[in-house]
């Protein structure tokens, strides 16, 4: 079975690969981190204070996941005292056309997701 998210026979299919870069990718701290990143560089205290509800620890595991994937890099910058910036890769940037498309289908959905969960709530 090939490792693709989709196939010819016309079924979706989310691999292991698929699904396990995804989760470290598309969580909520990912993408408020991606947020932010896609409009500037930022350092880790920038991004603290853009994000107020993230944890330092979660702060950091977040940048090395998006680091580890290839979507955010670590840049030193040469001052005094050393200071690390953190960007968005050219590949971390094509995810954002991706993302606004799900995000425009929430948007779209929202009302008919909130109705189902009412009903079901209400069981």
């Amino acid at each position: 079975m090939p490792d693709t998210a989709d196939s010819h026979d016309g079924q979706l299919r989310i691999e292991h690969p698929h699904r396990d870069f995804l989760d470290q990718v598309l969580d909520k701290w990912s993408l408020s981190v991606l947020n932010e990143l896609c409009e500037r560089p930022c350092r880790f205290n920038d991004l603290r204070r853009a994000i107020p509800a993230v944890t330092q620890k979660s702060l950091t595991a977040t940048l090395r996941r998006l680091e580890r994937n290839g979507i955010v890099e670590r840049v030193l910058l040469s001052s005094r005292p050393v200071a690390v910036e953190y960007r968005i890769t050219p590949l971390g940037k094509t995810m954002r056309h991706p993302i606004e498309v799900l995000l425009e289908w929430v948007t779209a959905h929202m009302p008919e997701v909130e109705r189902a969960r009412h009903a079901f709530d209400a069981e």
